[in-house]
This record gives structure tokens, sequence and C-alpha cells, in this order.
């Protein structure tokens, strides 16, 4: 019996019994449509972060306060008021460094007329539209003036400006009360959208951050600095003279751990990608469970189908199947379940993706690996659980087969 006659054998006893085929499908159908669904919301996240982080610019450093051991206990980011702004001069000072911005923020209601808005306080520098590429949407960032004298000036994110003036209401020159102090707007950037983390980068009020120390918290320290580097080449070699700078200046012995962190933009990209690709995994993985479940639905069936079919055995191996034959009769009938099951879960699981990033602003991306693998992997679940089943059926003894009522 040629291999061919086999598969032709065996599509006719799936396409005898479409309803029982289908359902047993459906187990391999639904897995194989939430591993693509679950792996194209981690792709499509992980896309999104890279992007983002490439639009924020590659030679971007960030210093940041805290890092050290107080009684055993590590300190993390923000533990620390180490870092002033006489370190944030002394790095703008060193070879390959761009643009400096020296940082220290606070939350706070805004009142604006009648109006008020709850929203994120940053104190920056001049640089930091530099830094960030942040174009303006209305008027101009505040200037060294501003920061040397500690004016009350903001510049608000298009968020914030919607939500005290009005969608598209340019505010400048408007008084926006901060804490019961007013400031005068001088300008709105222009929208940035979600951040990496999905938070509303527009949903920030920006002033110069002598402002915030001395006028809204009364302290001295900063909480972070933000660098440029001359080329996105000199990150390393500046990032390792900040740290050397700042060891100095903050007289840490050799050996002694820093009181502070430096980070460049891809070590931070490579941190939240590998969150990201992990999360997926665990998703996919815990999608795959139901693809298990959806071969085990296919043992099952098969069994029933060798119980049911034993005489038609019997009779086949009679006029000369042999066992090897039979074997691969209902492997072969497995298998396409297994993929037939798989190729549908694929189309529904894009479809499903797209419906989500349509309709949940969800990004999504269904890469060929992923779905390759899917279907894969529906095959192997095919084999693995269709083996038995077959195993079974060709080790049948021909005429007590016959004899089965």
């Amino acid at each position: 019996m040629s291999i061919a006659m086999t598969f032709r054998i065996a599509l006719g006893a799936l396409g005898r019994n479409k309803m029982r085929t289908s359902l047993t499908m459906l187990g391999v159908i639904i897995g194989v449509a939430a591993v693509i669904t679950m792996v194209a919301l981690g792709k499509g996240a992980q896309a999104t972060i890279e992007d983002q982080i490439r639009a924020a610019g590659t030679n971007m450093i960030t210093v940041m306060a805290g890092n050290f051991t107080m009684g055993g206990v590590r300190q993390g980011s923000g533990a620390s008021t180490t870092l002033t702004p006489e370190d944030a001069e002394a790095i703008e000072k060193l070879p390959g460094v761009q643009y400096v911005s020296a940082s220290v923020n606070t939350r706070s209601q805004l009142v604006a007329g009648n109006q008020n808005w709850s929203t994120r306080v940053e104190g920056v520098d001049v640089d930091l539209p530099l830094i960030r590429s942040w174009p303006m949407r209305d008027g101009m960032f505040f200037g060294p003036n501003d920061v040397r004298t500690a004016n009350k000036v903001a510049v608000l994110g298009t968020t914030v400006a919607t939500m005290l003036f009005g969608e598209g209401v340019d505010p400048t020159g408007e008084i926006i009360r901060v804490r019961n102090q007013p400031f005068r707007v001088v300008g709105v950037l222009a929208s940035k959208g979600a951040g990496s983390f999905g938070q509303d980068q527009d949903d920030t009020l920006f002033v110069p951050y002598t402002t915030v120390q001395k006028k809204l918290l009364g302290i001295t320290h900063l909480n972070n600095i933000t660098v440029s580097a001359a080329s996105a080449a000199d990150v390393a070699t500046v990032a390792d003279r900040i740290t050397a700078e700042l060891r100095v200046r903050h007289r840490i012995a050799p050996g002694d751990p820093d009181d502070f962190m430096v980070r460049t933009l891809e070590e931070i990209a490579s941190v939240r990608s590998e969150a990201t690709r992990t999360m997926t995994m665990l998703l996919a993985g815990i999608a795959g469970v139901s693809l298990l479940v959806g071969g085990i639905g296919i043992m099952n069936i098969m069994l029933v189908s060798v119980t049911e079919r034993t005489r038609e055995i019997g009779l086949r191996m009679a006029v000369g199947a042999k066992g090897r034959h039979v074997l691969l009769q209902f492997l072969v009938e497995a298998i396409v379940i297994s993929l037939i099951g798989g190729l549908v879960g694929i189309g529904i699981g894009m479809g499903i993706s797209r419906v989500m990033t349509a309709t949940m602003q969800w990004p999504t991306a269904v890469s060929a690996e992923s779905m390759a693998l899917a279907a894969g992997f529906a095959a192997l679940v095919g084999v693995f659980f269709g083996w038995y089943p077959a195993r079974r059926a060709a080790s049948l003894d021909p005429i007590e087969a016959l004899r089965y009522e």
C-alpha cells in the first residue's frame, strides 16, 4: 500500500466524521490562537519600547541618586540626597558631554480659573528639550535667566494644557497656581504620546529646577541628572567619566559602592525589553497549556476511533495491509487534525490581534517566527498524542479484530 493511498484513506476517515473532527480540532484551535495572540502582544510591546528608546535618543545617559548600602540594607533609586547642582555643573565640563539637565520632581494640584488638575511637576534645566528632542507646540521653553533667578514660569504638557484650558487652546501668558503660588505659562510642548511603560508623557508640568527646590520643596539636592553625549559612540566612555567624577566629588573610597546610579539608554532599553520578553514567554507558556489540553483531546478521540473501527482495521489487515500502514494512517489522521487546527488557530489569533490593536490601541506584532513555531508545535502535539492510539491500532491481531463486535 502506497503512502499516498494511506493519506487518502486517513483523510477519507476524517471526512466521514466532520463534526467529531471539528470538535477535536477545537482544543488545538483555541491553544494556537491564544499563543499567537499572547506572543503578538509581547512583540508589539517590545517593538514599542524600542521605538520610544530610539525616539528619545540613543546617546542619553541618566544619573540617579541612590544605590548605596546602609546598615546592611541596599538603598535604591531616590534613596539618596547626595546629587547636587554642583554635580551637574561638573558633569557639563567633562569631555564628550553635549547637554546636561538637572532634575527634581514632585506632584501637585494645579489650578487655572475654575479648573484644576493633579499632575507631576518636573523641575528641569533649559537643555532638557534639546536632550529629548522635544519641539514646542505653543510659546517657548523657559531660559537660563529663569533658572538662575528661580522664576515662577511653567511649560505645560499637552494633557495638562487640555485639562486646564481646553483642547487646542494656546494658554501662553495665562496664570496657573501651583501650591497656591502663581506661575506664568510660557509655552506648551508638542504631544509626545505614551512612554515605555504606557505612562502619559504629556501629563507633566515643567518648571525651572531651582524654582521647585526653593519655592515648592525647600531642598537643595537633585533627584537625577540627564546627560546627552556628543555621539552615540561616546556614551560608554562618557558614562565611565561621569562615574569617576562623581566618586571623586562624593569622596567614595576605592571598593565602596556608589551612592548614585549611571544608566545609559541602551541599558534601560535592555532591561525593559528583557522584562517584556520574560512576560511574553510566561503568557505564551500559559496559553500553551491549552494546546496540551487540545492534544489530550486528540488522543482521547483517536482511542475511541480505534475501538469503533476495530473490524475495519481487521479487514484491512486481512487483505494485506501491514501494521506500519495502519500506524501511519492513524498517525496521519492525528497530524492532519493538529495541523488544520493550528492553521485555523493562527488565522483566529491574527484576527484577535488586529481587533485588539484597532479597538484598544494595544500594539501587536504577529511575526513569521511565532506562526511557524505555533504550526510546528501543533504538528508535534499531533505526533505525540496520536502515536499511542496509532500504535494500539497497528498492534491489533487481525483475527481478533475481525471477531470484535
